[in-house]
């Protein structure tokens, strides 16, 4: 039998408070529907007074909520002095993806709530927590001209996702062109306007205290990856960071520049169940996704969410875009995209010139009958970063 270690108690503490909410929220739509059929309003229109059943039926309901805060604060006051007696532990990559799910779609109310499951973010270097000896120390050993890589992840993934199919395109640059490279783990839940401001203060305090000359910087972002590159750029030259100096490449990955249309669908199937006394409770499942979705809507990058955003000056951005069509055509272009990302989105175009991001057509490229997660693997993306990123 494996040992229980502390992250285990962890874990099962952020899975008992999820499960009290949960009991909770269900309780609460339940006795919404009962109160809604009660009145019996007209089939469109909010029912008037809609809220919390009285008498008898309150009662129960009132007792259902009750009960289930006692269970969940007893387990939390249960099971919070064992953890000081167990030992730290690892994890798994089963564990680690996961977790990386759940955050993507509740990870701005784990992050709330204090649950531990929320993630908080951190630089990894060497499938571990960032040491900056260490770091320091490898990019000596690659002599002069090495750089660091960043390596940026999507929404519900972990920086393990970027090693698909046998491939890394982290690992396989640091190989070929001598590249550090350092992975984001982060909530993707937040908003991305608050994990950019997280990630441009990991970066700040990382080359502030840099011995020497700190080495120049370039940053690949995969979907949401790069909507968060894009917001860290725009708190360091607020803040007037150190480390954009650094910055010289950026790459984008199937980025949702200008909005991602599931999100958008999402949103007006929300909209529209609300027109109904009957159906409008169960909204609030689809209204509970995190605010980290919902910034996809239209490719959010600070706290308002239809700011445009210029790429910093004096930084050579590139974009690189799929279709799962095997051609180019309208329905490609304009419509299916990658599956998630059209091409446009991606490739930072738009209809108002104002709002179009400054990448030349010699820095964009598309992959055909590709979807959004073979960007992370594919032969010809790779070929394609090795082309860009190469030094000169």
């Amino acid at each position: 039998m494996a040992p229980v270690h502390r992250r285990h108690l962890a874990d099962l503490q952020g899975a008992s408070r999820l499960a009290v909410d949960a009991t909770l929220g269900i309780t609460g739509l339940v006795e919404t529907m009962h109160h809604t059929i009660q009145l019996r309003p007209g089939p469109v229109g909010r029912a008037p007074g809609a809220g919390r059943t009285r008498g008898i039926t309150g009662f129960v309901y009132r007792c259902v909520r009750g009960t289930t805060k006692v269970v969940g604060t007893g387990l939390d006051l249960a099971l919070a002095p064992i953890a000081s007696l167990l030992p730290e532990g690892g994890t798994s990559p089963e564990r680690d993806a996961a977790v990386a799910i759940l955050n993507g779609v509740y990870g701005d109310y784990l992050a709330r709530t204090r649950n531990p499951l929320a993630i908080e973010m951190s630089l990894r270097h060497r499938d571990r927590p960032l040491d900056p000896a260490v770091l320091h120390e490898d990019l000596r050993r690659h002599g002069r001209g090495a750089r660091v890589l960043l390596m940026v992840h999507g929404l519900c993934l972990n920086e393990r996702h970027w090693r698909r199919e046998g491939h890394d395109h982290g690992a396989a640059l640091a190989d070929e062109l001598g590249f550090v490279p350092v992975y984001v783990r982060y909530n993707t839940g937040l908003p991305v306007a608050e994990n950019g401001r997280a990630l441009a203060a990991l970066l700040e305090r990382l080359f502030a205290d840099w011995p020497g000359e700190a080495p120049e910087l370039a940053i690949i972002g995969h979907s949401m990856g790069g909507l968060v590159t894009r917001s860290a750029c725009h708190h360091a030259h607020k803040a007037r960071h150190a480390w954009l100096g650094q910055l010289r490449q950026g790459v984008f990955l199937g980025t949702p520049h200008h909005g991602a249309p599931l999100e958008r669908a999402g949103h007006w199937l929300d909209r529209a169940m609300d027109l109904s006394p009957y159906v409008a409770p169960f909204t609030r499942l689809g209204k509970a996704r995190s605010a980290g979705i919902t910034d996809l809507r239209h490719g959010a990058v600070t706290r308002k969410p239809r700011e445009f955003v210029p790429l910093p000056e004096r930084v050579r951005f590139h974009a690189a875009a799929a279709t799962v069509c095997a051609r180019r055509g309208a329905l490609a272009d304009r419509l299916l995209g990658d599956g998630l990302v059209p091409l446009d989105s991606a490739l930072g175009r738009h209809e108002d010139p104002s709002r179009r991001l400054v990448i030349p057509p010699g820095r964009q490229w598309v992959g055909y009958g590709l979807g959004h997660l073979d960007l992370l693997s594919h032969p010809d993306v790779y070929a394609r970063l090795r082309e860009w990123l190469a030094p000169g």
